[in-house]
């Protein structure tokens, strides 16, 4: 058994289960926050109503991530000790920031929103389902810093074989950050929003709670489409960074092997690392130039300028991106569907929408997924691109038969979380909304 593989498919488990959480509350939380303004603009108990059923949803959420994000950040002094010594100095500071700054702030407004109601003033309130977004969205800040400073280190020097803070800001806004937060939270928005929408479709389905879930659609379904175009929208500035910072990464998103100008936009192939070519492969010309560069005359390199040592699991990484990119078209279509119902008042009652929502609901936790593997596999060979290889990151004292029994016991933890989540979201939804209060709260 070898101890760095199993190290990264403990991460992999970890970091992956963990991540099925903070977009949806991320996506959520701001959901929250216009459920929230809405009512304290107008005073409608429909929106309370809103507010007060997806807070439930959100809180069982937000619990689950807490519990599984512990286990995740101690991997960094158990089975990457070396890589834990060399970044040390940089990787702590965001972590540490995300404790005090983000985290501690969305629990403790989640407690107002979840027992101060009729404690506090409706401002107070209302100022507290914004904190609760604000904590979210800022925690995830934090985390992209640090694993973007993997991917395109800054504001560091080398001494001693450690990489220490020569400027905070640089390594903070490194040239990756930026791109890499928006993409990550316009996805948590498009996780939250459709959370939303496919939940209220189950509902109708089932014709359970219909009055609420057609609202609860409804009120949802043009967040959603505006979150699916603004992801589509930071997905190309992301990919120009991406071009600049990390080309062997492109490369293999698109199974480009010749540097050329003119590159074409892979739709569909496989990539062939034998041949060193991309079989079936259907390409719309000039088109990954066009978005990299906006010419046809950007110049883009490809994989066999890369030592193959040096190239990252090519299959893995190409199918990871190619998926997510199919599913944010899917999405796309999906919510621009559920408009046109919408604008000819039928969406509620087209079973074939209301199906294809319900049958949605997962994937854009998939999608997520898909694009954290797509950014990580991606990355390798490298721990810390260009500084630090992985198989170097590993500690060379925790042996590979430890490692497995934990991936073992992991696995055996979070089935009976996932399940236990399952069960509590599904609990509350069966239970429905509380009644509308018809009097407006003074």
């Amino acid at each position: 058994m070898d101890a760095v593989w199993l190290a990264r498919v403990q991460f992999a488990l970890t970091v992956g289960f963990h991540y099925l959480f903070p977009p949806l509350s991320i996506g959520l939380g701001w959901m929250l926050f216009c459920y929230q303004t809405c009512y304290l603009r107008t005073g409608k108990p429909v929106y309370q109503q809103l507010a007060r059923f997806w807070t439930r949803l959100f809180a069982v959420t937000f619990a689950i991530g807490v519990a599984t994000g512990i286990t995740m950040e101690f991997q960094f002094g158990t089975n990457w000790a070396a890589y834990s010594r060399f970044v040390g100095d940089i990787f702590g500071a965001p972590l540490a920031a995300e404790g005090v700054f983000a985290f501690f702030l969305e629990s403790s407004f989640l407690g107002i929103l979840l027992y101060g109601e009729k404690r506090v003033s409706r401002n107070v309130y209302w100022l507290s389902s914004l904190l609760v977004a604000v904590g979210a969205t800022l925690s995830a800040f934090w985390i992209v810093v640090a694993n973007s400073w993997q991917q395109t280190p800054a504001g560091y020097q080398l001494l001693n074989g450690r990489a220490e803070l020569a400027s905070f800001w640089e390594a903070v806004f490194n040239p990756s950050t930026l791109p890499r937060y928006l993409h990550v939270i316009t996805g948590a928005l498009v996780t939250g929003t459709f959370f939303v929408v496919g939940v209220s479709a189950l509902m109708l389905l089932k014709k359970k709670h219909e009055a609420f879930a057609e609202r609860s659609m409804k009120s949802a379904l043009v967040p959603f489409f505006c979150a699916v175009m603004l992801v589509m929208g930071v997905g190309h500035m992301h990919a120009v960074q991406v071009a600049k910072t990390q080309p062997v990464k492109l490369a293999a998103f698109e199974g480009l092997w010749e540097t050329r100008t003119g590159a074409p936009l892979l739709l569909f192939g496989v990539p062939n690392a034998v041949t060193e070519k991309t079989d079936w492969a259907v390409s719309l010309p000039n088109g990954l130039s066009l978005v990299v560069g906006l010419s046809k005359e950007t110049r883009v390199q490809g994989l066999k300028d890369f030592p193959k040592a040096l190239r990252p699991p090519l299959l893995p990484t190409f199918l990871s991106f190619h998926l997510m990119v199919y599913l944010g078209v899917w999405f796309a279509l999906l919510g621009l569907t559920g408009l046109f119902l919408r604008w000819r008042g039928t969406v509620v009652r087209n079973r074939g929408f209301l199906t294809a929502a319900a049958l949605t609901l997962p994937l854009p936790f998939i999608a997520n997924e898909l694009g954290w593997m797509a950014a990580e596999i991606g990355r390798q060979p490298w721990a810390v691109y260009n500084l630090m290889l992985t198989k170097d990151a590993v500690s060379a004292v925790v042996p590979a038969g430890q490692i497995l029994a934990s991936i073992a016991l992991f696995s055996l933890i979070y089935a009976l979380l996932f399940c236990v989540w399952l069960y509590l979201l599904g609990r509350q939804i069966d239970a429905g909304p509380q009644a509308l209060e018809e009097e407006v709260r003074s």
